[in-house]
């Protein structure tokens, strides 16, 4: 998967920044989740929660991908 993906000119900076960028959304959708919603906090949690579990994933790909980058070097 991870060397489709380099295939495909994702570069591992592409990952990293997916992943800074889902940190911040996850923040953006507990704020928006608690103020917008009349569901209470626990939504907001759960919103907040579900969106921050992307961020590992993302720089997990990273890596690989950045190992890929060196491997072909």
């Amino acid at each position: 998967m991870i060397s489709k993906l380099s295939e495909m000119g994702v570069k591992s900076e592409m990952a990293y920044a997916a992943g800074f960028a889902s940190i911040g959304l996850s923040f953006l959708s507990w704020t928006v989740s608690k103020k917008q919603e009349n569901a209470g906090l626990d939504r907001a949690d759960r919103w907040g929660i579900f969106i921050g579990e992307w961020p590992p994933t993302f720089f997990a790909i990273g890596l690989a991908l950045q190992m890929e980058e060196h491997r072909k070097k």
